[in-house]
């Protein structure tokens, strides 16, 4: 893939988690994808952080969209290339503090196999 076909699927990621819709945003990742989040590992402890395949990601996003109804990821900068696009954007939970965030996803065959979560 090239780094527009990486960054259009990054925008899609963006548009599936900020309109809460799961099954676009799972419909970008390959079945056993990868998930890691310190918040995931703050949350969910025996995690250790890190998620994988469809069912705990659903799990893992559904009940962020159940616990969280306006959050919403404002992106910053998107740089990519044949196989990754590094993520900036602000998260942004009504109530709470604006954190900034860095997001790798690592794609294969046009699927997410892999993203990584970095607070600031």
């Amino acid at each position: 893939m090239n780094p527009n076909e990486i960054e259009t699927i990054a925008l899609k990621w963006f548009d599936a988690f900020n309109t809460h819709n799961l099954e676009n945003l799972l419909s970008l990742y390959h079945n056993e994808a990868k998930h890691f989040s310190p918040k995931l590992k703050i949350r969910k402890p025996e995690t250790n952080g890190l998620v994988q395949g469809k069912t705990e990601l659903r799990e893992w996003w559904q009940d962020a969209f159940n616990r969280l109804p306006t959050l919403n990821y404002s992106y910053t900068s998107l740089t990519a290339n044949n196989h990754r696009v590094f993520m900036e954007y602000i998260r942004k939970v009504e109530n709470e503090e604006d954190l900034l965030v860095a997001e790798v996803l690592e794609v294969e065959d046009g699927l997410i196999v892999a993203s990584r979560v970095y607070h600031g």
